[in-house]
């Protein structure tokens, strides 16, 4: 019995280490969620904005311009997911790659090739122990992204949407990350980017663009301007702020959903452990209890064998 009990005790020690660990983690990453939430709160309407002026660019002028205009037969489209550089945050990280996959399911139906450009540790490990071609991959800064960040990822996308699709270049950009409601809510979505539509007729989360999205949170029309010098320069000015913006704010709600997920994932470890603790110590004392009533049979029995050999050799 001892050996036993010595065991629950081990179990103990190592489940309450743990506890102290998971407890610590959840409690870093609450104080994390608030910054994280001010930063989307901050971006949120300059992107907005900045969307519906280059959405009024194109809609006001008949410029064509190679990021605003449909191609007539699209062939290929450029995928970004957005994933944590970390685990231990629940199912964040899978949940956001289960949407790119639908995306890219839904993009090859519809006839075109598409190209992966990822995000975050674990969706680099997910592409490479599949063998899955990625154009390009980006790690290091998924809990705490800068302007700088979404600069460095939106300057090969633009370049690949000027380039013609015979030198590796594409018709279409989508973004696959996962949007912050609240605590306790985060939803992955997939949006289109580029090239900007403008559809009065709501459609699902997948099929819209930023551009329509942004149009019908406003539940405004869009106002007439005119353009100097001309609208296809301002459509080259704003159009590099519009994708590093956009890719911008969907990283820092990504971050944000990434805190939230890891502090609930951590919470429910620390509950998990209490509870383990409880169930561990209930045995332990019981095996203790057992063993107390053991040696007290022990005891009463030799004594009782005792009494009776005395009592027979008189």
């Amino acid at each position: 019995m001892g050996a036993q009990i010595r065991v629950y005790k081990r179990r103990i020690r190592s489940v309450t280490a743990t506890k102290k660990i998971t407890k610590a983690m959840e409690m870093i990453a609450a104080s994390r969620i608030i910054k994280a939430q001010r930063q989307v709160a901050a971006s949120s309407p300059y992107a907005d904005e900045l969307t519906r002026a280059v959405t009024a660019v194109a809609t006001g002028s008949n410029t064509k311009h190679p990021l605003t205009t449909e191609a007539e037969h699209p062939t290929r489209a450029a995928v970004l997911v957005v994933t944590s550089d970390r685990g231990l945050a629940g199912g964040y990280s899978s949940n956001a790659i289960k949407a790119g996959e639908r995306l890219g399911e839904r993009l090859r139906a519809e006839g075109k090739d598409v190209e992966s450009y990822v995000i975050g540790r674990k969706a680099v490990a997910y592409y490479s122990f599949r063998e899955r071609p990625v154009v390009e991959s980006w790690t290091g800064f998924s809990d705490s992204p800068q302007y700088s960040d979404a600069k460095t990822v939106a300057a090969p996308l633009i370049e690949a949407l000027l380039r013609d699709t015979a030198e590796g270049g594409v018709d279409e950009l989508h973004i696959v990350f996962t949007e912050f409601v609240s605590m306790m809510t985060q939803n992955p979505v997939a949006r289109r980017l580029l090239p900007l539509t403008l559809d009065d007729a709501p459609g699902t989360a997948e099929a819209d663009g930023e551009a329509a999205d942004v149009q019908r949170r406003k539940g405004e029309a869009l106002p007439l301007f005119e353009f100097e010098p001309s609208a296809e320069g301002v459509l080259d000015a704003l159009l590099p702020r519009y994708v590093e913006s956009r890719i911008y704010n969907a990283l820092l709600q990504s971050a944000a959903s990434e805190h939230a997920a890891r502090r609930r994932a951590m919470k429910s470890a620390t509950d998990n452990a209490e509870d383990l603790i409880k169930s561990l110590t209930r045995l332990a004392n019981a095996a203790r209890q057992a063993d107390i009533t053991q040696e007290i049979s022990e005891i009463v029995g030799g004594a009782s064998a005792l009494a009776d050999a005395s009592a027979g050799s008189d």
